[in-house]
């Protein structure tokens, strides 16, 4: 099976940060653009070529996806795993990078490529990437399929197993001959597809305003909920914190049903009982609609009824 492989051009400064936070299970190797990037399929691996340091490969991670979002919401999903201290930071060198004004208010979109599992190599690892040239302003795409790219799959794939770095062992564990990788998705990831999945819209009301929306996992994470857009709503902000506590539900039919507490509590709750037995705006594809089992399990163990 043939894998493709990108060899993106890095920030040092993204590269430096990120490199001593080992406990991050995902980043975003954004760009300071609002460009699309369709190299990668989910499972490949996407490398990283520091900008300042020749041809030399030093790190990487498992392609996710990739996407479009104000530079905000990248902090919000992302958090640090953007390669920056603070939001601050990070719009500061969107605006250096686009030669623009950085004092302004205007929220950038950027170009996200999701990445998880990433690993950065110790110094002594870096090696050249094949064939690289230096007019190269963004990332080369490999095939295994050809002795570049399987040179370069080889050589990640020795550094990751090697004995002398144990911090990589969990990623290295899931590479061998060329085969895909399966993302592990984190909170980041999980915010970014469903967010695209429910075409930027409240599953309930189909608010479009993106600042006031926010993925709902349907099961808790820490409750066994996973990061998969199955387990996952669109919903505006109020109507996620009411998922939250209970006081609202999709049933697993999808329809959408509001608690009596919410009259009995607040004695209020106009806005939410006209969408009460509602069907949600659920995604045309029906493998990226909510589960039914976890809808059952919100509905027998959050809703107040």
């Amino acid at each position: 099976m043939a894998i493709k492989l990108v060899a993106a051009v890095t920030d040092g400064r993204w590269f430096d940060l990120l490199r001593r936070k080992p406990e991050l299970q995902e980043v975003n190797h954004w760009a300071p653009n609002p460009r699309g990037f369709k190299a990668l399929g989910p499972g490949e691996m996407f490398l990283f070529k520091l900008r300042r340091q020749g041809d030399l490969i030093v790190g990487g991670g498992v392609f996710a996806y990739a996407n479009v979002l104000p530079c905000s919401l990248a902090w919000e999903a992302f958090g640090e795993a953007n390669g920056a201290i603070t939001a601050g930071e990070m719009r500061k060198r969107i605006a250096g990078l686009r030669r623009v004004d950085s004092h302004g208010r205007h929220d950038f979109e950027i170009g996200c490529r999701i990445l998880t599992q990433p690993f950065f190599f110790p110094e002594s690892d870096w090696f050249s990437a094949p064939n690289w040239k230096s007019n190269i302003m963004t990332y080369k795409t490999y095939s295994t399929e050809n002795a570049d790219g399987l040179q370069l799959w080889e050589a990640v794939q020795e550094r990751l197993n090697r004995a002398n770095a144990p911090d990589l062992t969990e990623v290295a564990d899931r590479f061998g001959s060329p085969q895909l990788i399966r993302p592990r998705l984190g909170q980041g990831a999980f915010r970014v597809l469903v967010t695209d999945v429910y075409e930027r819209r409240c599953a309930v009301t189909r608010e479009r305003t993106l600042p006031a929306l926010e993925a709902a996992h349907i099961r808790p994470y820490r409750h066994g909920g996973m990061h998969v857009e199955q387990n996952g709503l669109l919903l505006r902000r109020d109507i996620h914190t009411l998922f939250d506590r209970g006081y609202v539900t999709v049933a697993p039919d999808l329809r959408f049903e509001v608690s009596g507490r919410i009259k009995e509590e607040f004695e209020n709750g106009r806005d939410y009982y006209r969408f009460h037995g509602c069907q949600i705006n659920a995604p045309d594809d029906i493998d990226l609609r909510p589960d039914p089992a976890v809808l059952t399990w919100h509905n027998e163990n959050c809703f107040m009824g």
